[in-house]
């Protein structure tokens, strides 16, 4: 695929409940068959507990979500940065410490009153770790990765966002050269907020495309901000 295309586009003229289960609590059997994995390598000292902690501790803080929302706050906040992220996202990206493998080429899309962007990999998982951490189940899953370049609308529409009519949606097809980031529109009536508390209103999944960020009165932006989720 062209890197400098969108993969198709659509426009949202509607509006539907969210029923996609993204977002649930319960263990799949994927993630009960890594805690027995897990539960069997400390019980036979393969692991070291204290190193897995470790390990763990840096996947939720040091390549998560919360890198990716700093770099959309201070490109809400300057718009000279803003400008670098667009024309060269890898380095901009770097300059604030996050960079890595899986995030070596990295595109930032900007969503705007005419466009929303959304990203997908068609073929496998390919996604940006070093500013969202590992992949979600569903952005893996099988029907996403078709359905998100079919059928876009009905997608967004299964995750609760609702876009404004005529505004069109592009899909992008991350690939193992590049990765892409989408910058949403920051939200109204933040004038006032400063860059920690802006980062608090980016979700993960408005850095992916299939979702938006919170507004203020869904934060209680007095509290440290918690992982992007």
């Amino acid at each position: 695929m062209n890197e400098d295309k969108p993969a198709t586009q659509h426009q949202d003229h509607s509006h539907h409940e969210h029923h996609h289960d993204h977002d649930h609590s319960h263990l799949d059997e994927t993630a009960l068959r890594v805690r027995a994995l897990e539960t069997l390598l400390l019980d036979k000292g393969y692991v070291d507990a204290d190193a897995l902690d470790k390990l763990i501790e840096n996947c939720e803080t040091k390549i998560g979500p919360r890198n990716g929302a700093q770099v959309i706050a201070r490109a809400w906040m300057d718009t000279s940065f803003r400008q670098w992220l667009l024309d060269d996202a890898t380095a901009a990206i770097a300059s604030m410490g996050f960079s890595g493998r899986q995030g070596e080429h990295m595109v930032v899309l900007e969503n705007t009153d005419e466009v929303h962007n959304m990203v997908v990999c068609t073929l496998c998982s390919c996604y940006p770790w070093p500013v969202l951490g590992l992949p979600p189940s569903w952005y893996k899953s099988a029907p996403y990765r078709s359905r998100a370049v079919s059928e876009p609308q009905q997608v967004l529409a299964e995750f609760g966002v609702s876009l404004p009519e005529g505004q069109q949606i592009h899909v992008w097809d991350s690939t193992a050269e590049v990765r892409y980031l989408v910058l949403p529109q920051r939200p109204a009536a933040t004038e006032s907020l400063d860059e920690r508390q802006l980062a608090q209103l980016v979700t993960r999944d408005s850095m992916i495309g299939t979702g938006l960020p919170l507004s203020p009165d869904q934060v209680d932006l007095n509290d440290s901000p918690e992982h992007a989720s």
